[in-house]
């Protein structure tokens, strides 16, 4: 089954969020949604996910799914928002549980942070599937990135997050807490163990060298034959060379604090103080 595809590009993250529907119905889901967030300011507001939900209510659509590649580092997730609004249950991967207490204890939660996964609805694992109305889902666990990462292939439509890029950008990177250039050159592999065929759909885009556009699409028989990092037969020696040289010069994503605190909750902000107040940690030399 060919599912239609609808992507929406975050210019203030290079974020794409993504619209799956089916072919001949109603029934959707979301995928990676964006909630703005000034850091200057601390202010949020719902621009990018108010223009996904005007798209799912002008075509008639029917939220079944709020779906999350992974708790993301550069991005805030709108799932709550989205949730309050069109409805649609809200999905991750079920490693979640090692992330929330991984960060739970760099920011300092607490006892009261649940670290179960229980903010969520739904936790997947590797060969678990679902259904988006008569279309069905398959889930593939791809850690590397993160330890939660997951890989949605909805009919001929895989949806890798951060775990690769366009061929001609690469491949996820691998020093967050929790992350492994060796078990991402492994989830890749299952990934392009898909048909050639698969439509690739990515979570970001920052434009290449010498590419003009942003671009959001491939398929895996492009990534196998093009991709800088892993394409054209890269042995693992080769990939983790590279990344773990590469990881070393990048700095950390300008967001990461606000977005891991929030998405660690699935989207929702950290509790209210006793005047109403909710605040953000920074915690100092701790990532």
């Amino acid at each position: 089954m060919t599912p239609f595809v609808k992507a929406f590009f975050d210019d203030a993250t290079f974020t794409v969020s993504y619209v799956v529907r089916e072919p001949h119905g109603t029934a959707c889901a979301i995928i990676d949604s964006v909630l703005d967030f000034d850091h200057a300011s601390g202010r949020t507001n719902t621009d990018s996910a108010d223009k996904v939900i005007a798209y799912v209510k002008a075509e008639g659509l029917n939220v079944e799914w709020i779906l999350e590649s992974h708790v993301h580092a550069d991005h805030l997730s709108a799932a709550p928002y989205i949730q309050e609004q069109v409805g649609g249950k809200i999905g991750i991967g079920d490693n979640i549980t090692v992330v929330q207490d991984t960060f739970g204890k760099v920011f300092n939660e607490g006892t009261e942070f649940q670290r179960d996964g229980s903010q969520f609805d739904q936790l997947f694992k590797e060969g678990d599937s679902f259904h988006i109305g008569q279309m069905r889902g398959d889930v593939l666990h791809t850690p590397g990135h993160t330890p939660a990462c997951l890989t949605y292939v909805i009919g001929d439509a895989a949806f890798v997050g951060d775990t690769l890029f366009m061929p001609d950008f690469g491949t996820a990177r691998c020093d967050f807490p929790g992350g492994s250039s060796e078990t991402l050159y492994q989830s890749i592999q299952k990934i392009l163990a898909l048909p050639d065929e698969t439509r690739v759909f990515v979570g970001h885009d920052y434009k290449a060298p010498g590419r003009d556009e942003y671009a959001w699409e491939t398929t895996v028989g492009e990534q196998k034959a093009l991709n800088i990092h892993i394409g054209s037969g890269k042995s693992i020696d080769e990939f983790v060379q590279m990344r773990d040289a590469r990881d070393a010069t990048l700095g950390m994503p300008r967001l990461i604090l606000p977005s891991l605190q929030v998405n660690m909750r699935a989207g929702q902000m950290p509790p209210e103080d006793d005047q109403g107040d909710v605040f953000l940690k920074i915690p100092v030399n701790k990532i």
